[in-house]
């Protein structure tokens, strides 16, 4: 482990706070963070004060004022060599990822990876915030824009992707020139805090980034600050909306990205057993725990979906369901013991609705890991829209199947959902994948691609109550998000002549 990671990681029974290059202990109240593949608590984490949230905010606007001023190219070197310590320490970070949060050691790199490539996409920053110029808009007149850093930023993020959201946020907005604060979920806060440390020995300014953990009390201090500018927030539809309409009504700029229920269509063309394999991968992946997840997947005719839950059937079969830190395991725990319960009511609700449970995870049992966090995974065949199965965000390992007989029922199913975050389709038909790619009312769209979550130059975000904002994560709208516009324009009188007034308003004609 490097030093300063060390300091920030350093022994002690509460995991405090990141503020002004230190570890800052907590104040009074903590809570467990546990072990899902186990259910054992391996840490406690202290839930910040409004006074300790208010302490990380004054650093971060103490330290804006040099940090604005700090050149885009050193800014842009700090994230070089933060992005090499975490390529040099991705083990650790993904060892702490999967020891508090249950995912595959192999999927909790790829989250990684992808947090990884906004750093790197973030060491553009004297390209993407060049201004424009232009000479001569008027008689000895020129015009030009810049953009300029906001301030103080906060992100608040949630518990499935503890190392990449946090960096869909914090490397773009530092890049541009703000300051922040991160409070990452405190079901799994190890990960942001060790990245802090990194941050630190790249060499970035002390108060230039902060971590404080918490619960709502953090949150709505964020929230009320009027030293905060502007708020990004990832997790549930109820939740972002509390975030939008509270950071907005304080006057603050905020993207609030929320729940998803990802439809994935099968047409009849589709090859059928790729098909399957991206399906399995999509819904089961990381126990669905992702906003991207495939929760539903709409079968084209009957034939298609006999096929389809014969095939998924067969495959659910075979999928091993363990520990975490073991990667011949496709699937971990769930994140908390409540959240696993609340998983499995869902099924029995789907039962109780009249849905055809072809496969049941209830009874799984996980040899010498009686007491983790573990359901295994479900799968419901004619599923219907008025179900609350198919309208709520489960958030698990359970794919639901609905039946439809045209392409045409599909999409408007599709598009009557109040999410609108991810979809996909399979089909070797050209014209049916460009229909659907440009008439879905979705963010995100993928053909024959079930995760179709951007690369780190293009943005995330997703339509309906899957976002409330403007400006989608990371990629080019993180340079809009995170920075204002200003247009300067400038004439330098010659000569010494006094003009005469002019009444009229400014024009070229």
């Amino acid at each position: 482990m490097n030093i300063e990671a060390a300091r920030v990681m350093e022994a002690t029974d509460t995991l405090g706070h990141f503020i002004n290059g230190q570890m800052v202990a907590g104040d009074g109240r903590s809570q467990d963070v546990f072990n899902p593949a186990t259910g054992a608590v391996v840490r406690q984490v202290a839930l910040a004060s409004k006074a300790t949230v208010e302490q990380a905010i004054a650093a971060a606007e103490a330290a804006f004022p040099e940090w604005r001023n700090t050149p885009p190219m050193k800014r842009a070197r700090i994230m070089f060599r933060f992005k090499e310590l975490l390529e040099q320490h991705a083990d650790q970070v993904v060892a702490l990822i999967t020891e508090e949060h249950g995912k595959v050691l192999n999927d909790a790199l790829g989250e990684f990876q992808r947090g990884v490539e906004v750093v790197e996409y973030a060491c553009a920053a004297p390209e993407l915030l060049k201004g424009e110029h232009s000479k001569n808009v008027g008689p000895a007149i020129d015009s030009w824009s810049e953009f300029q850093p906001l301030g103080v930023v906060a992100g608040i993020t949630p518990f499935n992707f503890p190392a990449m959201v946090p960096m869909w946020m914090y490397p773009m907005a530092i890049v541009c020139g703000n300051t922040f604060v991160l409070k990452p979920s405190e079901r799994d806060p190890s990960a942001p805090m060790f990245i802090a440390g990194l941050l630190k020995e790249a060499g970035l300014p002390d108060g230039v980034f902060n971590v404080v953990n918490g619960d709502k009390e953090a949150v709505d201090t964020l929230l009320e600050d009027p030293r905060v500018q502007a708020v990004s927030f990832v997790g549930s539809t109820p939740v972002a909306e509390y975030i939008y309409r509270t950071g907005t009504a304080n006057g603050k700029r905020v993207q609030a990205l929320g729940g998803a229920k990802n439809h994935a269509i099968v047409m009849p063309d589709a090859d059928m057993d790729n098909t399957v394999s991206a399906l399995m991968g999509a819904a089961y992946g990381s126990c669905g725990e992702r906003c991207m997840a495939i929760s539903v997947a709409v079968a084209v005719g009957e034939e298609t979906a006999d096929i389809l839950v014969g095939k998924l059937q067969d495959e659910l079969a075979s999928l091993k369901v363990g520990t975490g830190t073991d990667n011949n395991n496709d699937m971990g725990p769930l994140i908390t013991r409540p959240h696993c319960e609340k998983v499995r009511g869902y099924v029995d609700i789907g039962v109780e609705e009249g849905a055809e449970l072809v496969v049941d995870g209830r009874g799984l049992k996980v040899t010498d890991h009686e007491d983790g966090f573990f359901l295994g995974a479900s799968l419901f065949d004619r599923v219907r829209p008025e179900m609350k199965i198919y309208q709520d965000e489960i958030f698990g390992p359970v794919l639901c199947v609905v039946r439809v007989n045209s392409m045409q029922e599909a999409m408007d199913l599709i598009d009557a959902h109040e999410y609108g975050n991810g979809t996909c389709i399979f089909t070797r038909d050209g014209e049916a994948a460009r229909y659907f790619s440009d008439n879905i009312k979705v963010g995100m769209v993928g053909v024959n691609v079930p995760l179709p979550v951007p690369v780190s130059y293009h943005s995330f975000g997703g339509w309906k109550r899957s976002l409330f904002g403007d400006l989608f994560a990371y990629g080019p709208d993180s340079i809009r998000f995170y920075t204002r516009r200003k247009t300067i324009t400038q004439r330098w009188p010659s000569g010494g002549v006094r003009e005469k007034a002019k009444f009229t308003f400014p024009s070229n004609s």
